[in-house]
Formats: structure tokens, sequence, C-alpha cells
């Protein structure tokens, strides 16, 4: 878990930096992570195994620390891009952060139920335009 938290946060460090605007690193981030997680399709079934263990495991200290982590990076370009006026000033960002990586969470589940992984990549693009709608600054 420690080398997934590592490369995965080194891949969104890579996406964002190349972003011009707040609302482009957050689609950038959306892409590197289900880029990530079809290079590496044993992850989540490795997270899901551990899931299943009702005890506080290393494995998933690491997990909820990378989660954490993320989610305020996710805030933290959420609060940026409504002050750039590209998204509703009103958007609860703590909420909007979950549902992004809820979002993504959801492309794993459906892309491991349907055994094939690479459908996440077909699927993120028009997921992506669902969620800047439900943040978008409303007219």
């Amino acid at each position: 878990m420690n080398w997934v938290a590592d490369n995965l946060l080194c891949r969104l460090d890579a996406a964002e930096a190349g972003a011009a605007t707040p609302l482009q690193a957050l689609e950038a981030l959306f892409m590197a992570h289900v880029a990530f997680v079809v290079s590496n399709p044993g992850i989540p079934r490795m997270l899901f195994g551990q899931l299943q263990n009702p005890a506080k495991t290393p494995a998933k200290s690491v997990a909820q620390s990378l989660l954490s982590r993320y989610g305020e990076r996710l805030v933290r370009l959420l609060e940026s891009a409504k002050a750039s006026g590209e998204i509703a000033e009103d958007l609860d960002t703590r909420s909007a952060a979950m549902l992004f990586i809820g979002s993504i969470q959801g492309l794993v589940m459906q892309s491991l139920l349907a055994d094939d992984v690479a459908r996440m990549q077909q699927d993120a693009p028009v997921l992506f335009r669902q969620l800047r709608r439900a943040f978008a600054v409303r007219q």
C-alpha cells in the first residue's frame, strides 16, 4: 500500500502540474487516477481484500492516509475553482471531493464486476463531464 500511495500521488502531482486552471487540474487528476488503476488492476482487489478484515491493519491505515491527503488536495482545487469562477460559489467542497473519489471507486467496482478494467477509460470522460455539470455555476 505504501507503493500504491507513493506512485498514485506522484501521478497526481504530474497531472496537476500540467493543468492551466483548477478545473482542468481536477479533470487531469480524475483521468490520471483512472489510468493508474487500469495499469495496476490488482490494486483494487488487494484493497477490497484488506477491507474484509474488521481489524485496523497497516494497509488500511495507509489507504486512509492516502484518501485523506487526496481529499485535501481535491478540496484545495475545488476552492481554487470557486475563487476563479469555474464552479459554483455555493458548492460544498468537502462533499464534492467525496463525490469525485466515489465516482472513481464506482468505476472501479463496475469494471471489476464486468471483468473489463479498460472500460474505465471509456467511461471516465463521460462521468467527469457529469461531475463538472454538478459543480457548475448556475445561471
